[in-house]
């Protein structure tokens, strides 16, 4: 009798370590993070309270959303406006520039893309071009960009996504950035 209740008793054991093991191996695993929602597809804006050239405009791919970063150093708090339009027009001369995705967001960055004193380019874009050194290709949301030009001070690029979706835009001191999320629901 007293062998079988060894033999439970190590059976017990057993089963609790493969139970152990089981729970370690989970909690190992990599976490799922939620991405942030709630940020909306309507127009949004901020003020600017200075304005230098452009600089540079670069993108990244974060794991919730594709980024678009305007740098405008020493362009303190830079003024924007970014929405949805149904199709890209040049500011100064009403031309239609074509952007190739699902849904097209303009965003005005309160910059000019030239020296204001001397005129000469700050940041060396073509109107209707592709944004110089920027590649969206392999992005999960971004489909394309097209510079549109300044005109007053501000400058205008169209940016190609895969459709409406949620963005948000962030003002910080000599920098505009644009997150576009990947989807509506939050998930990866």
């Amino acid at each position: 009798m007293q062998r079988i209740g060894a033999a439970i008793a190590a059976l017990v054991l057993a089963g609790a370590g493969v139970g152990a093991a089981t729970t370690a191996a989970t909690a190992s695993t990599t976490p799922v993070t939620a991405c942030p929602t709630g940020w909306g597809s309507g127009d949004k804006g901020g003020a600017a309270t200075g304005a230098v050239p452009l600089e540079n405009v670069r993108t990244g791919r974060h794991d919730c959303f594709d980024r678009m970063v305007f740098d405008v150093p020493g362009g303190g708090s830079v003024g924007y406006s970014v929405r949805y339009v149904d199709r890209l027009y040049q500011n100064a001369s009403g031309s239609y520039i074509p952007v190739s995705g699902g849904a097209v967001l303009e965003v005005r960055v309160g910059a000019p893309s030239y020296d204001p004193e001397s005129g000469a380019p700050a940041y060396p874009a073509q109107v209707g071009h592709t944004l110089p050194g920027v590649d969206v290709s392999g992005y999960r949301t971004f489909r394309d960009t097209r510079f549109a030009g300044s005109f007053e001070g501000e400058t205008q690029i169209g940016l190609g996504v895969r459709a409406r979706l949620p963005f948000r835009v962030t003002q910080l001191a000599d920098r505009v950035v644009v997150d576009v999320a990947h989807n509506w629901t939050g998930s990866r």
